[in-house]
């Protein structure tokens, strides 16, 4: 695995990229420790890694989302899922981990988030981000009136909905470059910090 390329498209050095797009690599590498395949995958075509993180950071970080980050990382798991996106599962299932502080939560969504212990309130978010996900001419009028019941209102629908639909683009494009994940996701939280 370590040896395998990382994407079938050609990977750039991190030093011979523009500067903002480095700086943005390397403050991410300085975080983490490492630097998550995803970056080095979408540097390759500079223009569309500026708009693919702008727009993950507009919705992923909207201040005013009464989204957890945890619920966040939910959605992305059972949709990425879903769409059958291993980089997405693996990653975003690391930082679930992380944010829910949950070691096997992560799993339990990936394969089946109505047996995983969720509220009812995450679940519905859940049934309404897999439907618009896999069949969103479904999408009706009983949808919002369910997620209101749940108390989501339409500002958290449309953060829900945005979440969903990013990462349908981020799936399909891990799925297409062969995108794969870092060692360091399938072992990230999953024991108990002593």
């Amino acid at each position: 695995m370590s040896n395998d390329p990382i994407s079938r498209y050609p990977v750039p050095d991190v030093n011979s990229l523009p500067e903002d797009i480095r700086d943005r690599i390397l403050a991410v590498q300085e975080k983490a420790r490492f630097i998550p395949n995803v970056f080095l995958t979408l540097a390759h075509r500079p223009a569309e890694f500026r708009a693919f993180f702008a727009y993950h950071d507009a919705i992923m970080e909207r201040e005013e989302s009464t989204l957890s980050p945890a619920e966040k990382e939910m959605i992305i798991v059972a949709t990425s899922a879903a769409n059958g996106c291993q980089y997405c599962v693996i990653a975003h299932g690391a930082l679930l981990r992380v944010f829910a502080k949950e070691p096997f939560l992560a799993d339990q969504i990936a394969i089946n988030y109505l047996h995983a212990p969720l509220t009812e309130r995450q679940k519905a978010m859940l049934a309404f981000a897999l439907k618009l996900s896999r069949t969103p001419e479904l999408i009706s009028e009983d949808d919002y009136t369910l997620l209101k019941a749940q108390g989501f209102d339409d500002e958290d629908i449309l953060d829900i909905s945005g979440i969903t639909a990013f990462f349908g683009l981020s799936n399909r494009m891990a799925i297409v470059t062969g995108m794969q994940a870092n060692r360091e996701f399938y072992t990230m939280a999953r024991e108990p910090r002593a």
